[in-house]
C-alpha cells in the first residue's frame, strides 16, 4: 500500500520560513517523480514545484520561483519555502507520479498525501 505522509507545516509570518517533509513508502520511491500543490479556500488545487527522477529536473510555477526550493533524498521530498507571503497560505500536498511528463498537471498523479495547512500572517 503506498502512503505519502506530509508533514512541517504550520503557521509563520510574512518573510518567514517552513520546510515540508513528505514520506513515501509502498513504492519505488527513486522512480517517481514527485510533486508539491496546493490548494486555497475557494481555489483550485494547483501545481508549486515537481521534481523527475531521472534527472532531478525541478520545475516551479512563478510565482514561487526563487523562494521556494524542492528536494529529494532516497525516500523523501522536501520543500524548503523562504520568503513566504499571505498568498501563499493553503494546504499543501505531496503526490507521486511514475511518469516525468506534464509534471504541472493536477489529474495526472498516480497517488497523494493527506495534506499539510501552511498559514502566513502578514
Amino acid at each position: 500500500q503506498v502512503q505519502l505522509v506530509e508533514s512541517g507545516g504550520g503557521s509563520v509570518q510574512a518573510g518567514g520560513s517552513l520546510r515540508l517533509s513528505c514520506a513515501a513508502s509502498g513504492l519505488t520511491f527513486s522512480r517517481y517523480a514527485m510533486g508539491w500543490f496546493r490548494q486555497a479556500p475557494g481555489k483550485e488545487r494547483e501545481f508549486v514545484t515537481a521534481i523527475r527522477w531521472s534527472d532531478g529536473s525541478t520545475y516551479y510555477v512563478d510565482s514561487v520561483k526563487g523562494r521556494f526550493t524542492i528536494s529529494r533524498d532516497n525516500s523523501k521530498n522536501y520543500l524548503q519555502m523562504n520568503s513566504l507571503k499571505p498568498e501563499d497560505t493553503a494546504v499543501y500536498y505531496c503526490a507521486a507520479k511514475r511518469s516525468n511528463r506534464a509534471l504541472d498537471v493536477t489529474n495526472d498523479y498516480d497517488y497523494w498525501g493527506q495534506g499539510t495547512q501552511v498559514t502566513v500572517s502578514s
